[in-house]
C-alpha cells in the first residue's frame, strides 16, 4: 500500500519539478494531488505521463494524505502548513517560514538524515534555502574530517530561484538588448540581462541582505554552530543552476588530494576537477542532474589550514524540489510515517 502526497504550489517551477521527480525516482504513492490557489483551479500539470488537474488548496480536505510537498512561499506555509500538519499529514515545507523554528528540523539527507525524527514536535520538516543546500552537502565530509571553523562563500545565483516571472524576465530582456527594445525591470531592481546583481532578498540592518543571512543561519542549524560564515550572495543571468565559490578554514591540516578523496566517496556529490581549461562543471552542465558538482579543489596559502572550491548544483532540483522528496523517502525508508491507509 503506498502513500498519498499532495504537492502545494504545483504551478510554480519548484512545484512541477517535485511532480516530476516523484516519477522519476517512482515514489511510493498511490495517489498524488496536484494543489495551488483558486486562480490556478483546473490548469493542467505533468506528472510522469499522467495529466493532473491542480485543485484548489484553501477547499482540499487533508485527512487522508500522508505527505504534502509545500512549494507555495512563506506567507501560505505559515498559514496552512500547521492546518495540514493538524490533519495528520507531514509537511515538507520549502518556504523560509519554519526554518528557524527550534520544534522544526530542517533537513539535507546526505547532511542530518538523524535529525528527521524530530519532526513529530509540530509535523513540519523544513528544506533549506537552495544555496544553503549544496553548500553542506558539499561541506559535511570535509567538517567530518578537519573540522571546518570558518566559511567565506561567494554565490553565483540562477533567476528561477526567483520563479518564473525572473525567468521571463531575463528572456525578455536579453531579447530586448538585441532588438534594441526598451529593457523593463519588473522582478529585479537592476537588469540582469548582461549584469550581475549583488542583491537577493531584502537588505538588512548589518549590511548583509536576507538570502545571506539565511546562509548563515542555516548552516550553523544543519550542520555545526560553531562554523562562522559570511556569504555574498548574487543574481546572475543564468536560468538554472547556482555555483558558489567557496573559501574554507579547518582546524586540522586537509589537502586538496584529501578532500577530493573525501568528496568523491561521499553522498550526492560529484567531483569534476581536472586542472586544464574545461576541467570543471558550469550551471548549464548541472542543469536536469541531481549530483552536488565540485570543481576547482586547491589549497589557500593565505590561511593556515585553507582550501577553496567549486561548487555548482540545478537550484530547482538539490535546491529544492529534489531534496523535499529525499526527505520524504527518509520518512519512508527509516519507517517514521506509515500510509494511512495502511495504518487503518
Amino acid at each position: 500500500m503506498g502513500y498519498k502526497v499532495a504537492v502545494v504550489g504545483a504551478t510554480g517551477n519548484v512545484g512541477r519539478e517535485m511532480l516530476n521527480i516523484l516519477d522519476e525516482r517512482k515514489f511510493p504513492a498511490d495517489e498524488v494531488v496536484a494543489l495551488a490557489s483558486r486562480r490556478s483551479v483546473g490548469v493542467e500539470v505533468s506528472y510522469g505521463d499522467r495529466t493532473l488537474k491542480v485543485k484548489a488548496l484553501e477547499h482540499y480536505d487533508f485527512s487522508d494524505v500522508d505527505i504534502c510537498l509545500m512549494s507555495a512561499g512563506g506567507s501560505v506555509s505559515k498559514e496552512w502548513s500547521p492546518k495540514i500538519a493538524a490533519a495528520g499529514a507531514v509537511v515538507i515545507d520549502n518556504s523560509s517560514a519554519w526554518r528557524m523554528d527550534p520544534d522544526v528540523p530542517l533537513i539535507v539527507p546526505e547532511v542530518n538524515a538523524d535529525a528527521t525524527a524530530g519532526f513529530t514536535k509540530k509535523n513540519i520538516i523544513a528544506n533549506p534555502n537552495c544555496s544553503t543546500a549544496q553548500l553542506v552537502v558539499a561541506l559535511k565530509p570535509l567538517h567530518d574530517k578537519a573540522v571546518i571553523t570558518r566559511v567565506v562563500v561567494a554565490t553565483y545565483q540562477s533567476v528561477s530561484g526567483a520563479g518564473k516571472d525572473a525567468m521571463d524576465e531575463l528572456f525578455s530582456q536579453t531579447k530586448a538588448v538585441y532588438t534594441n527594445s526598451e529593457l523593463i525591470n519588473k522582478k529585479f531592481p537592476k537588469r540582469i540581462a548582461f549584469n550581475v546583481i549583488p542583491e537577493i532578498d531584502v537588505f538588512m540592518e548589518d549590511g548583509y541582505t536576507k538570502e545571506e543571512w539565511k546562509m548563515m543561519m542555516e548552516t550553523k542549524k544543519i550542520l555545526d554552530p560553531k562554523i562562522k560564515l559570511s556569504a555574498t550572495c548574487v543574481r546572475v543571468p543564468v536560468f538554472v543552476g547556482h555555483s558558489e565559490a567557496v573559501n574554507i578554514e579547518f582546524q586540522h591540516p586537509i589537502t586538496a588530494d584529501e578532500a577530493r578523496d573525501i568528496l568523491r566517496r561521499s553522498p550526492g556529490c560529484l567531483v569534476i576537477d581536472k586542472r586544464e581549461s574545461g576541467g570543471y562543471v558550469t550551471p548549464y552542465e548541472a542543469a536536469g542532474e541531481d549530483a552536488t558538482y565540485i570543481s576547482r579543489i586547491r589549497e589557500d596559502a593565505t590561511v593556515e589550514n585553507g582550501l577553496a572550491l567549486w561548487c555548482v548544483s540545478d537550484n530547482l532540483r538539490k535546491g529544492a524540489a529534489l531534496n523535499a522528496i529525499q526527505i520524504a523517502e527518509v520518512l519512508i525508508n527509516r519507517k517514521l510515517l506509515r500510509a494511512k491507509k495502511q495504518a487503518a
